[in-house]
């Protein structure tokens, strides 16, 4: 080979080890540049599915500090009053023991697969009721807004109650209690006539703590005492709430546990007391045939229904903070049978102190009628001959005045109505039903004037319901203010405070003369039928518009395990028929009994039931289309499309963390589920380049394949490079 030649050959093979070099270099510099936009992409994909699993730690959406926490608010919020002054009352009304099995079992068809759906969809979607709706289908989106109203309608008149309850409370630290004893008029030593016609604790609810007037449209001006309770009420859920569940959550821990100490202590002291285990015994006494009554059935279903807490947004406002892969079923399941062994709890405390009641009015039936038959006696109306021997009327037993009644009936059979009698049965006394204020504060406070240490007790009881109050209440604005902060955005504080005020104001309305009324018509008119409607719908709009297979399969991925089939069809056919079922029965009762309430008349000092005016029959059919307005008004809306909603506001979530990843323009065109919503690693990579080219200037151009796999590829092509020559062999 010439000289030249090889000359020529050693500069072209110095050429090519140098090209070399430079391509090894090169490709050292593109993988170490390539990992470290691979652990990038890596850590963006790894922290958007901590997104979507909501573990983000530093995620906007306030979440609860523990599942005990929790569960503590949905207890609260579903346990309130009515599991103390409603269900023992429908338990003695509807066969007693035998109301259980009745209840026990629209719980399981209706209460509990019904509750489990709102913790579902509010859990997954981390939204409140509007936003939820939303999301499910647009057009329902009213449901949601509907909610909103009736939870603020209940909140109006429901804290009143709580406020009834902070001034007995301040009322009972003293002695003896100051509805022990009837008042005296002044200067002379006579009974006031309206207690005398009454008794100590009925004159002073109604005239001392109420100081009610004779009808509704009878206002009076405002009770300046629960004016001020009123405004401590609204205060106490104000401060409570203003930070949401980073500060409602902390009160939880008292306002949820203490009502179940006070029931304990009072179920304790209560058996201890004579009497109390024929309340208890009389309670749970089942009469099997009233079981099979519809009526009874209704109040069942009611009462489940309004127990959990069902359609007011409260339960999917509080699931909306839980962790997307929290067993929503069991919590379904635990809260509901928590709220049942309440109600049960709390009904052998209200017989067990009522049971006391009536053996403490017997006794005076007792004494009262042994002096009549003395009386008798000595005026000759009666033989001495007839009384057995053994029978002392100074301290006689209930079984030797029950001898003795039915010696003289017998004897004195046709003159035996005109001598005034009475058979003074404990059972007669225990069948006088009361429920409701009746319960809490006449019969209840009456029981707690005979009990030792009276002020304690009373103290202890109304403090119990200020707290049950207060969990419902917790709920109630939740079910306001979390819907309107995820749809419009607005800050929580300065929205509870504004809240609070509007309904103080409005609340005004219910602490007049005449405000009880008041109170009666809104827990009549405002929540009853809006809500059974808003649950029907959004059964409904799960199992039939989203699509019940599609549902089951979210709960799959988010439960981790597919629930029971059971569900499936209580979801699509059974809850939804029963419900509906319910809602014509509520209607035509409605229709049957007239829109009225029982009014306090001061003459004759007891309830006469009233009509109402035309100006609050058109208020009650106000409140009802008032709170059903926004389903079909958002229908419409949507149906015709009247508003352009092109920013897709209604159906995005944005939140800087713990954000849903997807935001939907149109949600119903949107094929993914709840649960299958993209992330990013489901989207399309990083474009980085198919090849890499080394240009005259040494600059590499980058392009990076996505492999098969979803993993990052790398194919190096020297485009470039000269053509190697072949070596000489």
């Amino acid at each position: 080979m010439p000289k030249n030649s090889k000359v020529a050959k050693r500069e072209l093979d110095d050429d090519v080890v140098d090209s070399v070099k430079d391509l090894l270099s090169n490709e050292d510099s593109c993988e170490e540049s390539f990992k470290k936009s691979e652990l990038m992409v890596q850590d963006e994909l790894d922290k958007d599915r901590d997104i979507e699993d909501g573990s983000d730690i530093d995620d906007e959406r306030p979440a609860w500090n523990s599942k005990v926490q929790y569960i503590l608010a949905q207890v609260g919020f579903s346990v309130g009053l009515g599991n103390v002054w409603r269900f023992p009352y429908l338990c003695q009304k509807n066969g007693g023991g035998a109301y259980l099995v009745p209840y026990l079992i629209l719980l399981l068809v209706i209460g509990i697969p019904v509750f489990f759906l709102e913790l579902s969809v509010g859990q997954r979607i981390r939204r409140g009721s509007i936003g939820v709706w939303n999301y499910i289908s647009p057009k329902m989106g009213g449901i949601g807004f509907s909610s909103c109203i009736v939870c603020l309608f209940v909140a109006l008149y429901y804290n009143v109650i709580i406020g009834w309850s902070l001034f007995y409370f301040s009322q009972s630290f003293q002695h003896p209690l100051p509805w022990d004893q009837c008042p005296l008029l002044c200067h002379v030593s006579d009974i006031e006539p309206e207690c005398e016609k009454s008794s100590a604790t009925t004159y002073y609810w109604y005239r001392e703590a109420l100081n009610i007037s004779n009808s509704i449209s009878e206002g009076g001006g405002l009770n300046w005492r629960m004016t001020l309770c009123l405004l401590a009420a609204w205060i106490m859920v104000c401060l409570a709430m203003i930070k949401g569940i980073q500060s409602s959550g902390k009160v939880m821990y008292f306002s949820s546990l203490f009502p179940y100490l006070v029931l304990t202590c009072f179920l304790v002291r209560a058996l201890l007391l004579n009497g109390s285990v024929d309340g208890i015994r009389h309670m749970f006494t089942p009469k099997l045939e009233i079981m099979l009554e519809p009526k009874v059935w209704r109040e069942a279903a009611t009462q489940v229904f309004f127990a959990l807490g069902l359609g007011f947004g409260g339960v999917i406002a509080f699931s909306s903070y839980n962790k997307r892969d929290n067993n929503c079923h069991f919590d379904a399941v635990l809260v509901s049978f928590i709220n049942f062994f309440t109600s049960v709890l709390a009904t052998l405390v209200v017989f067990a102190v009522l049971g006391f009641k009536a053996n403490i009015m017997n006794e005076g039936c007792i004494s009262e009628n042994a002096a009549k038959i003395v009386r008798l006696l000595h005026a000759g109306n009666l033989s001495q001959s007839v009384i057995p021997h053994h029978v002392n009327f100074s301290s006689i037993t209930v079984q030797d005045y029950q001898l003795v009644y039915d010696i003289i009936k017998k004897v004195k059979e046709e003159e035996f109505d005109a001598l005034g009698l009475a058979a003074c049965q404990i059972e007669d006394e225990l069948n006088k039903s009361v429920q409701g204020t009746g319960l809490a504060f006449i019969a209840f406070t009456e029981a707690m004037t005979h009990f030792p240490a009276s002020p304690f007790w009373s103290v202890m009881f109304f403090l119990m319901l200020v707290n049950l109050g207060l969990g419902s209440m917790f709920g109630t604005i939740e079910g306001i203010t979390t819907p309107i902060v995820d749809t419009f955005k607005i800050r929580k504080e300065p929205l509870t405070v504004g809240c609070c005020l509007m309904a103080f104001c409005i609340g005004l309305l219910f602490v007049q003369r005449s405000g009880n009324y008041f109170v009666t018509m809104f827990d009549d008119y405002s929540a009853t039928l809006p809500l059974l409607v808003v649950v029907i719908l959004e059964t409904v709009a799960v199992s039939w518009v989203y699509g019940i297979d599609k549902f089951m399969d979210d709960l799959k991925d988010m439960l981790g395990f597919t629930p029971y089939k059971y569900y499936y069809y209580m979801w699509k056919y059974v809850s939804p028929i029963l419900l509906a079922i319910l809602l014509i029965s509520s209607v035509v009762q409605m229709g049957i009994t007239p829109p009225g309430y029982y009014a306090w008349i001061d003459e004759t000092a007891t309830e006469e039931r009233l009509s109402y005016p035309t100006w609050g029959l058109f208020l009650c059919v106000l409140l009802i289309v008032l709170a059903l307005l926004p389903v079909p008004l958002v229908f419409i809306v949507r149906f015709f499309n009247l508003i352009d909603d092109s920013s897709g506001s209604l159906a995005s979530v944005s939140y800087k963390r713990g954000r849903i990843i997807k935001e939907i323009s149109n949600p119903e065109e949107d094929d993914a589920s709840l649960i299958h919503e993209k992330i990013q690693s489901e989207m399309p990579s990083p474009n980085i380049g198919n090849s890499i080219y080394r240009k005259q200037n040494g600059s590499p151009s980058l392009k990076v394949d996505t492999a098969p796999n979803g993993r990052y590829g790398i194919g190096y092509l020297m485009a470039d490079m000269p053509d190697m020559p072949e070596s000489d062999l």
